[in-house]
């Protein structure tokens, strides 16, 4: 069937549909990893999105049920320049096509995505709409201007977990798949606060000897804190973090009283919880192959990244220093507080999918809370 895609600024790009049939918009974005599709399509910060893939051939490694970042697609619409319908993989149980219509997920394939990147990239990430119904580019169009846009929505709230949960599942292992791990072999105590949690960041914690207790995204620190935590964790979301204003007062009560750790959206919420600001990113990095610099060491990593907004590091000099360095557009990939044990990447050390430079951000929490540890 014929599909289209049109974007805010009045681009039409013609192609075919995979997936579910229907319309749906988002914020149009690209992901440059080569890899790892499933995980992108589970990845609670893609909501509100529409992901374009650059690699040039997806589904040809089908889906598999211990891939997925989460328990259900978040993201609104996937477009890519080549979909293979006959997939490869010995874990693999369906097709990519029947797994979006499974979850009622639109896809456009047959897309010059190469062309629609470099627009993205030039002109910015924008609003758009894809449809199989509709196909007047003119209405289209005008459907995707009405889009509200991604600065100013709070989106995390909307993927957070209900209620309180433990999770004890470690990272895979070729033989025994995901291993269960006892709590009672687990040494340090940790609430992860969940704004869109990634389950492969649960799973790092927990191998790295974290016995892990998941809160909703506006749980009171009060009660987090009654639970005598060695160390407080944010985690990764989609959004705007300035709307989350209950969340960043949240977080200033757990500052000075223990060590925290943030990932990506967790790291930006941070960094207004003490004082700084964020900004909006032109059209944001997202994929598995970002170069960052660790400013402490000056060792460089490649990395696995999704946000649209960035840390404004100078306006936090009084409180905390650049750590590490996106070496691509030079924006804030991590800070550290100048005397509290509270630290926080942009990128995420988990990956899934990518590359694994820096899992040792995880050992590095662990090693805070053993020299904090009460």
């Amino acid at each position: 069937m014929k599909a289209v895609l049109a974007l805010a600024d009045g681009r039409i790009f013609k192609g075919k549909t995979f997936g579910a049939t229907g319309e749906t918009s988002g914020e149009v974005v690209f992901n440059t990893a080569m890899s790892g599709y499933q995980e992108v399509l589970t990845d609670p910060s893609y909501k509100g999105q529409m992901v374009t893939m650059t690699y040039t051939q997806i589904g040809n490694t089908g889906i598999n049920p211990e891939d997925v970042e989460s328990g259900q697609l978040y993201l609104s619409g996937f477009i890519v320049r080549e979909y293979l319908d006959c997939y490869s993989n010995y874990r693999a149980t369906m097709s990519l096509d029947a797994y979006l219509k499974e979850n009622g997920i639109v896809g456009i394939q047959g897309i010059d995505t190469r062309a629609l990147t470099r627009h993205l990239r030039d002109k910015g990430a924008q609003n758009g709409i894809i449809s199989t119904i509709d196909f007047d580019p003119e209405s289209l169009v005008r459907k995707a201007r009405a889009i509200p846009s991604m600065s100013g929505l709070d989106l995390a709230t909307g993927v957070t977990c209900s209620a309180p949960y433990h999770w004890t599942e470690g990272l895979w292992d070729l033989k025994t798949g995901y291993p269960q791990v006892e709590r009672k072999d687990l040494k340090y105590k940790v609430v992860a606060y969940d704004f869109g949690i990634k389950l492969n960041i649960l799973r790092c914690l927990v191998s790295a000897g974290c016995d892990v207790t998941v809160v909703p995204a506006t749980f009171p620190a009060e009660s987090a804190l009654a639970m005598n935590p060695d160390g407080i964790f944010l985690s990764n979301g989609p959004g705007d973090p300035e709307p989350m204003k209950e969340v960043i007062e949240n977080i200033k009560k757990f500052v000075g009283k223990k060590p925290i750790f943030g990932i990506c959206l967790g790291h930006q919420l941070l960094g207004l919880a003490l004082g700084g600001r964020t900004i909006k990113l032109k059209f944001g990095n997202h994929g598995s192959n970002l170069p960052v610099m660790d400013m402490a060491t000056r060792k460089v990593e490649i990395t696995a990244q999704n946000h649209g907004f960035s840390v404004d590091i100078l306006s936090l000099s009084n409180v905390a220093g650049l750590a590490h360095e996106n070496l691509n557009d030079q924006t804030v990939e991590g800070m550290a507080h100048k005397t509290l044990p509270i630290f926080s990447v942009q990128h995420h050390p988990e990956a899934s999918p990518g590359p694994h430079d820096s899992h040792y951000l995880f050992d590095r929490f662990v090693e805070m809370m053993e020299q904090h540890k009460a």
